[in-house]
């Protein structure tokens, strides 16, 4: 798709100077990356085992709920700080063992793997926020978040209405949209054995090993633990839509128009730059906790560079744009949720 995208001669310069200063400049130690790696693998799986554990010692019914809770959201940071990477074949050199590392934090986050893998590499990064190319701009007509989006006449509603719609999204996901694309599949004649098969022992092993067992063998009745886990993934959602938003739909970003022809009118490097937003850039911490979903620029310019290294890669990366008059879009966590409040208030205008 990088060939609908115009040719800016200027441009094409400046992304040739940040690769071959990146590759200078920036340190990726080997063993470094194995201690950090491996840390985060032993923290983030010790935490999501120490919770799942507890979901069947529990007898007070609030312990149980916090603990459904808390199992809900380091799910979602091991997708944040594993699947993505895992997805963009950075973590081992074997694409084979990335996509067995990927699909395996799916299963447990419940989502299916290939159908949201086909979406995010081959859609959103070669032309996020493009109306019509970028497919996470499809989630939904509730939610307006681009100026290409159709107007109607609830979205003057959205920014009171966005958060509560947020909480259910996870749900949605793995409950309504993956179902939706695997039928559309079928439909259309393109579904394969392969496919069918791990969709079916993805979503079955989701429900079995979250909801059945704890079902079966906790200390809960099945009613206590089916309300655990619709809390769990209320909680679970508005944090993943809030940080997913954020990434790309803040006052800040640019979202790039077409021509009749369906060019896009902007240069591959800049449609990357100014239709993504960065959350403490700099910061080791948000990027340990956030696995470089707070530095999307960098992401979206180097997917093929592991998120450990995206702090020090920022450093050299921002002196370049800034040198160029190109400012990074940025943003806190808190600040860029109030942006994009203002945003959903802004696209509700018609």
């Amino acid at each position: 798709m990088r060939n609908k995208h115009i040719y800016v001669e200027s441009d094409s310069k400046l992304l040739i100077e940040i690769r071959k200063r990146i590759k200078k400049d920036l340190d990726k130690n080997p063993l470094l990356f194995k201690t950090v790696f491996s840390f985060k693998v032993v923290f983030y799986f010790g935490a999501f085992f120490f919770f799942y554990f507890m979901l069947f010692q529990n007898i007070s019914i609030e312990y149980f709920f916090l603990n459904y809770i808390l199992l809900g959201i380091t799910l979602l940071l091991m997708a944040f700080n594993f699947a993505h990477d895992f997805s963009h074949n950075t973590v081992f050199k074997s694409k084979k063992w990335n996509n067995f590392g990927f699909t395996l934090i799916y299963c447990l986050v419940g989502a299916h793997a290939e159908a949201w893998k086909e979406r995010h590499v081959n859609s959103h990064h070669f032309a996020p926020n493009v109306q019509e190319y970028d497919s996470d701009l499809q989630i939904t007509n509730l939610i307006r978040v681009s100026p290409e989006m159709q107007y109607k006449w609830f979205h003057k509603f959205q920014f009171l209405y966005a958060p509560i719609t947020y909480t259910s999204y996870s749900l949605y996901w793995i409950f309504i949209k993956d179902f939706v694309l695997f039928f559309h599949k079928l439909k259309s004649k393109t579904l394969n054995l392969k496919y069918s098969f791990s969709f079916i022992f993805q979503k079955s092993f989701y429900v079995v090993y979250i909801l059945i067992l704890p079902m079966m063998f906790s200390y809960q009745n099945w009613r206590l633990v089916f309300l655990g886990f619709i809390i769990m993934h209320m909680v679970k959602s508005i944090i993943l839509l809030f940080t997913f938003f954020m990434t790309h739909h803040v006052m800040e970003t640019e979202y790039p128009e077409t021509d009749e022809n369906g060019m896009i009118q902007t240069s591959w490097m800049m449609n990357q730059v100014l239709s993504s937003n960065d959350m403490h850039p700099f910061s080791y911490v948000a990027n340990f906790i956030l696995g470089g979903f707070n530095n999307h620029i960098a992401h979206h310019l180097f997917p093929n560079i592991h998120h450990i290294w995206y702090p020090k890669l920022n450093k050299i990366l921002y002196e370049i744009l800034i040198e160029n008059g190109i400012k990074p879009n940025q943003t806190s966590y808190v600040g860029g949720m109030i942006s994009h409040m203002k945003l959903l208030k802004k696209f509700g205008k018609e």
